[in-house]
């Protein structure tokens, strides 16, 4: 069947199986490797999609929970949203969550996820405590800092290309209520908005959406939103502290036609956008949902770029380098006229970890439309990125090329040759693997 990546680009022919046991899954990494695991399909290029693709839909159970601990057992195929349908109303939250609940817990450590929190709390792997990966013989290998280090070192961030994760113990964090106390500040421009993020290290989640079309003195300009967990006295809904609105799915069931997201219609909006955001200006509470994963609102918003998909760059800058780089960044998109207004800025901390993407500094992910305009675009933003010591996330990328990883980071050719000392190489590939020769 044809498979892609949430992008809808690549989209490539190759055979889907969703084994049911360990034992199903051994006899095809004996019978029909080279092959690759997928979870929700939320990874936006073609990192979880091969020739062979492991579906691990039915890796799904929930297996133990440690209520002293707020550690979870659960296999690889159990879903964010699954976690907080069955222990939000218990008082436990996802200690890091990316944008979007609809992914699973193999590929939020097989990307090492990251999320508003970055900064203060680190990765996805700085609350994975164990896993259990599927070696290219079909054994089982318990991974942990203190059990086989290394391999759980690649395995966060590796890509699904150490092996298949079966199941992990993670742990959630407590929390008083299901909303958030968010504080809306609006920048007029890049420079604001950074100071703001470095003026709000203390508070634990950080996110800035900005506007990539602006130009002049409203270059970067911003909409920076702090958050912090709302106790009970701050929700003052003592009797029902974990009942949010429940959100309505929108549908969005058909492709919008090409043209349909330009320069002028992006403009409009994020400038129509801000405005609105700035009247929010301001404390206030929102719920977990809304806050966290404002697009799972809308079903199938990748169908807003049209038929031909749409790619997302995204990439870290060290701390010393941001500014320049991101205003180097934000002139070029400007310049293009490429239309992204799916722009969001976050502050990382420090991280220590073998390929994992964050770097202390700051991360710009952005989606454009798949247009000839677009592509044009690209190789500029990849020479900003690699000039000012940049690398790139491969949870996002469906086009780059091996020399610009090569360039940007090293990690990943020493990976390689790890990989290939440990016959990993000849039993786990995905489309990306291949193409950036790793």
């Amino acid at each position: 069947m044809e498979l892609s990546g949430w992008g809808r680009y690549p989209r490539v022919q190759g055979t889907l199986t969703a084994p049911r046991d360990a034992a199903a899954l051994a006899a095809l990494l004996a019978t029909a490797p080279p092959l690759i695991a997928r979870g929700l399909g939320r990874a936006y290029g073609d990192s979880a999609v091969g020739a062979q693709t492991v579906s691990m839909r039915h890796f799904n159970r929930m297996i133990a929970f440690d209520p002293a601990t707020g550690q979870l057992v659960a296999e690889a195929g159990v879903s964010l949203a699954e976690v907080i349908d069955a222990f939000l109303p218990r008082g436990w939250f996802p200690s890091v969550t990316p944008g979007t609940k609809f992914v699973t817990l193999g590929g939020a450590i097989a990307a090492d996820v990251h999320g508003k929190n970055h900064h203060s709390e680190g990765a996805f792997s700085a609350f994975t405590d164990w896993l259990d990966l599927m070696g290219p013989d079909g054994s089982v290998t318990r991974c942990s800092r203190t059990e086989n280090p290394e391999l759980f070192q690649n395995t966060l961030g590796g890509m699904g290309l150490t092996g298949i994760v079966l199941r992990a113990a993670i742990r959630l964090r407590p929390v008083e209520t299901g909303w958030i106390r968010q504080t809306m500040i609006p920048t007029r421009n890049l420079d604001e908005a950074l100071e703001v993020f470095e003026e709000t290290l203390a508070a634990t989640y950080c996110v800035a959406w900005i506007d990539c079309l602006g130009t002049g003195a409203h270059l970067g300009r911003s909409l920076v939103m702090t958050g912090e967990h709302a106790t009970l006295n701050e929700a003052k809904r003592p009797a029902a502290p974990f009942d949010t609105p429940r959100h309505r799915n929108i549908p969005f069931p058909v492709d919008l036609p090409g043209f349909a997201l330009n320069p002028y219609t992006v403009r409009a909006f994020n400038a129509l956008y801000y405005r609105m955001g700035a009247r929010k200006a301001g404390e206030g509470l929102v719920d977990w949902d809304s806050y966290f994963y404002p697009l799972d609102a809308v079903q199938n918003w990748n169908r807003l770029y049209g038929r031909r998909g749409f790619m997302q760059f995204q990439c870290a800058l060290p701390l010393d380098t941001g500014r320049a780089g991101l205003t180097q960044l934000l002139e070029a998109i400007a310049r293009s006229g490429a239309a992204s207004f799916l722009a969001v800025l976050k502050r990382f901390g420090a991280q220590d970890s073998a390929v994992s993407f964050p770097m202390e500094g700051y991360t710009l992910a952005l989606d454009f439309p798949m247009t000839p305009r677009s592509l044009a675009l690209m190789p500029e933003l990849d020479r900003i990125t690699i000039d000012h010591g940049g690398r790139f996330y491969l949870a996002k990328d469906s086009r780059m090329s091996p020399e610009t990883l090569r360039r940007t980071d090293p990690r990943w050719a020493e990976f390689s040759r790890w990989r290939q000392a440990q016959g990993m190489d000849t039993h786990f590939a995905s489309a990306q693997s291949q193409r950036l020769e790793l």
